[in-house]
């Protein structure tokens, strides 16, 4: 997989926000924005913010006298993420190297993106580090494949006709789906007493092909994997058949279950 140029970033980040956002990403912010205990005047971090769903969310509970800042390594998601809400700092970085000092927020944040970490118990230390002592830390992480029955029957799809690289990608957002391994990082990062709670929550897309897009047009592109168009539409065309049993009974669109792990913790 070619890695993206900040064209084709931005792009994919553009699809992203407009397809994956709405239909997975919305209901979970005020949700992630409780278990921090976000209020007025707080500084806030959200850590691996993407197009700022999260960070936004944020923004709207501190007021004037507080401030947000979103972090995240996708040049393409940041620019996307700039251009909605431009009063928002944002910022280049990596979570398992915070560029910032000790003590510097009362609440940080992450939303689906602790699974791609290259280590996500060093991410978690430092976003520990940088709280001050009583700040709260919320991370919300995808829950498993299997609890997950539209995207499983995706993902499989992808696997048998545009092999393992794509398929694996597709999987990925699901790699902390466990909660016993998500507690074992909160252990390796020396998190004391993290709650981490199964929330159930829902997706919905207008169309089968609509939710396809989604993932092979926004979240594939986003991370180098591009597939030719006309793979892209025989895969579309063979889930509309196979992902059926999730379109509504009034066939207005796709619903599914969309189950996450919030995690919580005070410093």
């Amino acid at each position: 997989m070619s890695h993206p140029t900040l064209d084709e970033q931005i792009t994919a980040a553009t699809n992203y926000q407009d397809l994956l956002v709405p239909a997975l990403m919305e209901e979970w912010a005020a949700r992630v924005a409780d278990a921090a205990r976000i209020g007025r005047g707080n500084r806030v971090l959200d850590v691996a913010c993407g197009t700022g769903v999260l960070a936004r969310a944020a923004a709207s509970r501190v007021g004037p006298d507080g401030a947000v800042t979103g972090l995240d390594l996708d040049p393409g998601k940041l620019a996307v993420a700039a251009r909605l809400s431009p009063g928002v700092r944002w910022q280049q970085g990596t979570a398992d190297a915070l560029p910032f000092s000790d003590q510097s927020f009362e609440a940080v944040v992450s939303q689906f993106g602790l699974m791609f970490f290259p280590d996500p118990a060093a991410a978690l230390r430092e976003m520990m580090r940088v709280l001050v002592p009583g700040g709260t830390l919320a991370v919300a992480v995808w829950a498993s494949l299997a609890d997950t029955p539209a995207y499983a029957a995706q993902v499989e799809l992808v696997d048998r006709l545009a092999g393992a690289a794509a398929a694996d990608a597709l999987r990925s957002p699901f790699a902390l789906g466990d909660r016993a391994r998500l507690a074992d990082l909160c252990s390796a990062a020396a998190i004391r007493e993290a709650h981490i709670e199964f929330r159930q929550g829902r997706g919905y897309f207008p169309s089968i092909r609509v939710m396809m897009e989604a993932d092979l047009r926004g979240w594939l592109p986003s991370i180098g994997g591009v597939l030719d168009e006309e793979l892209i539409e025989d895969i579309i065309r063979r889930a509309e058949v196979g992902l059926k049993p999730f379109v509504t009974f009034d066939g207005a669109g796709v619903a599914f279950a969309s189950p996450a792990l919030l995690l919580a913790a005070v410093r």
